[in-house]
């Protein structure tokens, strides 16, 4: 445990769900978790008991990525944690493959709804689309990508080969989305189970992100708003080259400054913790100091690739690298759109930034 998690608080210890199961963590609310194919290697769900016109049952919020194994799961949860009732509707806090990927089997599965934010459901639904000859339909991966990391300095033939082969990452995870979706917007006030949950949107880790909160319980479903143990990921990538999403970022946890110190706070990653506050100012604490190590650097012209190994001290895999870039290439936009930083082209076509 790093110094920053010791300032916080997990009240159900090294507790976790076991697959295929439920844990209690609040009236009426029930934790699962699913397995992820990637370093990150696994996603929180929530099970909220609910009652919808008379009728008794569940709202699940997130879904996982679509994967046999995972739907064989999500069968074990159905028999051991629904106390034989069905699931009512399905809330998908973001359009990322391991939180939107089975709603459309979900949905399927019980005849429920979808809740969804409006830009994340069109988003989705578009890359959801298969590849078509290498193009995607606006995923960060195929071709459009290779030339967004080359232009920003990735010159590897290997990385960039890989990144091009990955045209049908999305719709791979998420291969369908469904056709209607009731809309998420921001403060409105949801009754499930009789009590009122809050949406919050926020930005810059997804183009509309909804968090849920619920007076009642003290009880905030942040989604991957505000994480225990990992910060954020926020990047610009192919599909908005010129986006200045980390702002918009910093500014969306103001949102949650209102809310109660000892709110239990349920995390798509990582384990539920109180010390949302304090969280909070590790995050802002955290990119100031990622900040001011990427003004030190552009004391002379850098690529968002010179960067990356600068923020990022460790081996990093494919995946892992595409996020790095895109977030590494965030910290530098803020600064150029701060007017902190110049770009420029190079003859070689690459893109660099130095301090003004």
């Amino acid at each position: 445990m790093n110094p920053n998690e010791q300032k916080l608080n997990y009240p159900f210890g090294d507790d976790l769900p076991q697959p295929g199961q439920a844990l209690p963590v609040a009236d009426g609310v029930r934790w699962i978790r699913m397995p992820l194919p990637f370093a990150l290697d696994h996603i929180n769900l929530w099970l909220l008991r609910d009652e919808i016109d008379g009728r008794e049952g569940w709202t699940i919020v997130d879904c996982g990525v679509s994967r046999d194994e995972v739907k064989a799961l999500w069968e074990q949860v159905f028999e051991n944690a629904l106390d034989g009732l069905p699931v009512l509707r399905v809330i998908v806090t973001h359009m990322h493959p391991d939180h939107v990927g089975l709603a459309h089997w979900l949905c399927e599965r019980w005849n429920a709804p979808m809740c969804m934010t409006m830009t994340d459901f069109a988003v989705a639904r578009l890359w959801s689309r298969p590849a078509v000859n290498g193009v995607n339909a606006g995923g960060p991966n195929g071709q459009s990508a290779v030339d967004h990391f080359t232009r920003h300095g990735l010159s590897d033939p290997e990385a960039q080969d890989k990144i091009r082969q990955r045209s049908n990452y999305y719709p791979t995870l998420v291969p369908d989305v469904p056709s209607r979706f009731n809309r998420l917007m921001d403060g409105d006030r949801i009754q499930i189970g009789g009590r009122e949950w809050r949406i919050i949107i926020g930005y810059g880790h997804a183009p509309e992100h909804a968090s849920l909160y619920c007076d009642t319980l003290q009880v905030l479903i942040s989604g991957d708003m505000v994480l225990p143990r990992i910060s954020t990921n926020v990047s610009v990538f192919d599909f908005e080259p010129d986006a200045n999403p980390l702002p918009l970022y910093l500014n969306s946890l103001r949102a949650y400054d209102g809310l109660p110190e000892d709110t239990l706070v349920l995390p798509s990653h990582g384990r539920p913790f109180r010390g949302l506050h304090e969280r909070i100012a590790q995050q802002l604490a955290h990119h100031a100091e990622r900040l001011d190590e990427v003004m030190t650097a552009c004391v002379q012209p850098m690529s968002t690739t010179d960067i990356v190994p600068i923020m990022f001290r460790r081996k990093l895999d494919l995946h892992q690298l595409t996020f790095a870039m895109g977030e590494a290439l965030a910290h530098l936009h803020a600064l150029y759109f701060d007017g902190k930083l110049t770009r420029s082209t190079g003859d070689d076509g690459v893109i660099r930034f130095v301090r003004k």
